[in-house]
Formats: structure tokens, sequence, C-alpha cells
């Protein structure tokens, strides 16, 4: 009967460290959630500050744009000859499919990285690891920026003038061209790295999971053997 009752005291006091332990394990776990969240929040603050900016600068390119070739179509309207003044509004109409064609690409690429980056803030609000995604992020969001400074360049290229374009202006227009299209390539394909970089982290988070999942059956598992024995042993000694 002594051997039950000091055995009944062992298993209260565990039961009441293993209590106090697990408060104190709860309140830092609750302390760090808190804190994790607040950083979250900042840091999508700081997004959202920084994609504001890059929609802004944009659209300031882009009314420049349409300033400038109205500027030009001014200057067609003045134009006495008839056939000159179709083919200058033509050509006024070829550069700014041009630059269309561009900024069409870029908006695309934009768009995609919003919806990335949204992605990211759910995840990352999941305990998922997203620092690989948002460094292949802003790799995208850089990458597009110089390229909307090259759309700039061909813009101003393309509006300094309404006449014909020499010939070391077309070879400046074909390289800028070509720059922009690499990067605006290079900015899709930072961003494909970064569905691909949380779709990994994703698949090892389940996989961690469910190995901690396993190993906690198996001590569950260990423990009611354990319990057994106890039990066999009280049994034995009574």
């Amino acid at each position: 009967m002594s051997l039950f009752i000091a055995l009944a005291l062992m298993l209260t006091f565990g039961a009441g460290v293993s209590f106090a332990e697990d408060s104190k394990s709860y309140d830092l776990l609750k302390e760090q959630n808190s804190n994790k969240i607040e950083l979250n929040r900042e840091r999508n603050e700081v997004r959202t500050e920084t994609r504001t900016e890059i929609r802004l600068k944009i659209e300031e390119r882009r009314e420049e744009a349409r300033q400038k070739m109205e500027a030009l179509r001014e200057r067609v309207r003045e134009e006495a000859d008839k056939v000159k003044a179709e083919v200058k509004e033509m050509r006024i109409v070829g550069r700014e499919k041009a630059l269309e064609r561009f900024d069409n690409a870029i908006e695309r690429v934009s768009e995609w990285q919003i919806k990335v980056e949204a992605k990211i803030v759910e995840l990352e609000a999941k305990d998922v690891s997203v620092t690989s995604a948002e460094a292949f992020l802003k790799t995208s969001e850089e990458k597009l920026e110089s390229a909307e400074d090259k759309v700039a360049e061909i813009n101003s290229l393309l509006a300094s003038s309404i006449d014909k374009l020499t010939e070391e202006n077309k070879t400046k227009l074909r390289t800028l061209a070509q720059e922009t299209q690499t990067l605006i390539v290079e900015a899709h394909k930072a961003l494909k790295d970064a569905v691909k970089s949380l779709k990994d982290e994703v698949k090892a988070k389940i996989k961690a999971e469910v190995k901690i999942e396993k190993e906690n059956e198996d001590d569950d598992s260990e423990d009611e053997d354990d319990s057994e024995e106890d039990e066999d042993e009280e049994d034995d000694s009574e």
C-alpha cells in the first residue's frame, strides 16, 4: 500500500511539473507568434509601399509617353501636305504600338508579381519558409524595373522627333529593345523560380509534419507499453 501511495505522489508531482513546463512553453510560443505577426505586418507594409512606388513610376512614364506622342500629333496636324501627314501619322502609330507591346509584357509580369507576393504572405503566415521565394521575387522586381527604364529610353528616342530614325538611332533602338526583352524574360523566370521554391517548401513542411506526427504516435505507443509494464509491476508488488 505504501508503494502505491508513493507512486501516486510521484505521478501527481510529475503532472504538476509537466503542467508548469507546458504553461511556460505556451507563453513562449504565444510571444514568438506575436513577434512574428508584428514582423510580418511591418514587412507587408514595406512591400505595399514598394509596390505602390513601382506602379506610380510606371504610370508616370506611360503618361509622359502619351504626352510626347500627342505633341508629335500636333505637329502632324500642322503639316500641309496630306501625304506627308499620313506617313507621319502612320509612323506615330507604329511607334505607339511598339511601346504598347512592351507595356503589355511588363504589365503581365507585374500582375504575376502581385499574385506571387500574395501567395508568399499567405504561406508565410502558415510557417512555410519563404526566404528563397522572396529573393526570387525581389530579383524579378529589379529586372522589371530595369526593363521599365529601358522602355523610358525607347520612348525618349521615338518621341524625340517625328522624322525617320537615323541609322545610329535605329541601332540604339534595336539594342534597347533586345535588352528590354531580355530583362522581361529574366523577370518572368525569377517568378517561376519563386513559385517552384514555394511549392518545394510546402512539400518539405508537409513531409516534416508527417514525420513529427509519426514520431509522436510512436512515442505514445511506447508510453502505453511503459504504462502497462508499470501496472504489471504494481500488481506483482501487491
